[in-house]
């Protein structure tokens, strides 16, 4: 790891945030960029390989589906891959019966049993949020009774957000259910956005071509904190790890929340028909299951096919850290962290390990985009002061 004495920028995590970074500051300005990533892989949790069992291409932790409305991100990503034309469904199984997912209106028509017209779900649904006399909703659940009633969030909400969570929904921010979609027609799909679809070779190929350059060297199985003394003083650092871990949980533990996958080879073509089939009933242990070959239609795999169970729990510090679970006393916690970040001189914190906040991909990117534009490369062009909060 001889680079990182001599490195321009060191980023720490090779995730999209990272790797974003690392592509801008290598291919733009021509700088030495060292990257460090304690697994053995680049991509971070949208790393693709394909499973030497099955010969399916499997996304390691959990499906990653690529989907955005900006025009600059959408551009960005094309300049290292193009994008197949996969449109994303979700289905979920509830007390033995199979419903569509979001909810939409033939959800509704299948759980209560009857013909809606779109009108008279609309008017079912506002007399069950009525019925909850729900002001402005403080909590997941009520934000979630507020969009669609009681019943539908006692079916398909309530026990896959426990198990997902590992809180009672009422601790959750409600912002959280905000990103699940509910509509009055039979429009299924998952994703509304302008751009969707996943890399045509996968992301595994993908972060390969983004990591692609002389100027760019990756240290894999290696620990920033484990060789963070042999960086000089006064090296910028673009840090992507848990914020808690780097000041050594000074303030406390940040609440996280981990998954970990139970794999299944299948000698048969197909198990479930669909990519992810959620399981929201508190008998199910898992949440849902994965099943990859879905993912890329166009392909022609073989006859065995491979699942994966997914179960959620709350991460300990030997785990890793996937999404933060960001209860009000998390949220306290963290403002001491931001303000330690903002006396870090030389250390822009980014990702969603860095910030404290659910990113998706092409928010994580779009996050990198604005922060190498607005910070960093001022810094470097201009020795403008480099910002050290990235929220």
């Amino acid at each position: 790891m001889a680079p990182i004495e001599s490195a321009d920028l060191v980023v720490v995590g090779a995730g999209f945030f990272g790797l974003t970074i690392a592509e801008r500051a290598a291919n733009t300005l021509g700088l030495r960029v060292a990257v460090v990533e304690r697994r053995n892989h680049i991509g971070g949790n949208a790393w693709s390989e394909i499973d030497p069992d099955s010969g399916v291409e499997v996304h390691r932790y959990g499906s990653h589906l690529f989907h955005c409305s900006s025009d600059e991100v959408w551009a960005y990503l094309n300049k290292f891959t193009t994008f197949t034309d996969y449109r994303h469904f979700v289905y979920t199984a509830h007390k033995g019966q199979i419903y569509a997912m979001p909810i939409n209106l033939g959800t509704i028509c299948s759980y209560f049993g009857r013909s809606f017209t779109p009108g008279e779900a609309v008017a079912l649904i506002e007399r069950q949020i009525a019925e909850s006399r729900i002001g402005n909703p403080d909590n997941l659940e009520e934000k979630a009774i507020s969009l669609i009633g009681r019943p539908l969030y006692e079916a398909f909400i309530q026990g896959y957000t426990k198990k997902q969570w590992q809180t009672d929904p009422r601790e959750l921010p409600p912002e959280i259910i905000t990103r699940l979609p509910v509509r009055f027609n039979f429009n299924a799909r998952y994703f509304s956005d302008k751009y969707e679809g996943l890399p045509t070779d996968g992301y595994g190929q993908l972060f390969v071509t983004m990591a692609r350059s002389a100027n760019i060297d990756v240290a894999l199985g290696v620990d920033y904190f484990s060789i963070r003394h042999r960086i000089p003083a006064g090296t910028p650092i673009v840090y992507t790890g848990a914020v808690d871990r780097f000041f050594d949980y000074r303030f406390g533990a940040l609440g996280w929340r981990t998954l970990d996958f139970e794999r299944q080879v299948l000698n048969i073509p197909d198990y479930q028909g669909c990519a992810v089939l959620n399981y929201p009933d508190d008998d199910v242990a898992f949440t849902r299951i994965h099943e990859f070959r879905h993912l890329h239609p166009e392909r022609k795999y073989g006859d065995k096919t491979i699942i994966f169970r997914e179960y959620s729990r709350f991460a300990g510090r030997e785990d890793e850290p996937y999404y933060p679970i960001n209860t009000a006393s998390d949220r306290q916690r963290y403002d001491l962290y931001r303000a330690a970040a903002d006396g870090e001189s030389n250390v822009l914190f980014g990702g969603r390990l860095g910030t404290y906040r659910y990113l998706d991909m092409h928010q994580a990117i779009g996050a990198a985009l604005s922060a190498w534009k607005n910070n960093i490369e001022p810094y470097f062009k201009s020795a403008a002061p480099l910002k050290r909060s990235s929220n």
